[in-house]
C-alpha cells in the first residue's frame, strides 16, 4: 500500500497570499471542538514534536478509529490547507527532521523565517478563488 505523507522539511508555511490577518487568532473554543482548534492546541503546546502527519492524523482519522496506513493510502490535504495557516494567521515551520511549530503572523520568529533563506518557502491555500 503507497503512503502519501504530508510532511514538509526545512520550510516555512507563510499565510495565505490574499491573507487580511495582521495579528494572529487562536481558533475559538466551541461546544464542539474543531480541526483547527485541535491542531493549535496540539501543537502550540508541544512545539517541534509532531510531525504534520502525526497532527493531521490525530485530528482527523484517529478519532474515527480509521487507521494510519489507511488513511494515509489516499493522499491528504497538508498545513497549506489548515485553517491555522489561511484564516488564523499562523504560519507553520517544519524542521529538518519534518516536526513542525507555529508561529503568529505579528512575531518577530515569523519574519524571521519569512525571511529565512535556507529554508523552502511555500505559501497557505488562497481563502478566495481569484476571478
Amino acid at each position: 500500500m503507497k503512503v502519501h505523507s504530508t510532511n514538509y522539511y526545512k520550510t516555512f508555511i507563510e499565510i495565505a497570499e490574499d491573507s487580511t490577518i495582521e495579528i494572529a487568532e487562536i481558533p475559538p473554543e466551541k461546544k464542539i471542538t474543531t480541526v483547527a482548534r485541535k491542531e493549535y492546541d496540539m501543537i502550540i503546546n508541544h512545539p517541534y514534536q509532531y510531525t504534520s502527519d502525526d497532527v493531521i492524523y490525530a485530528t482527523k482519522a484517529a478519532p474515527k478509529g480509521i487507521c494510519r496506513e489507511e488513511f494515509f493510502s489516499k493522499g491528504q490535504a497538508c498545513f497549506r490547507a489548515s485553517a491555522l495557516t489561511n484564516r488564523y494567521g499562523w504560519g507553520v515551520h517544519s524542521d529538518e527532521a519534518g516536526k513542525i511549530a507555529l508561529y503568529p503572523v505579528e512575531s518577530k520568529e515569523y519574519q524571521q523565517l519569512k525571511n529565512d533563506t535556507n529554508l523552502t518557502h511555500v505559501r497557505s491555500m488562497r481563502r478566495k478563488k481569484s476571478n
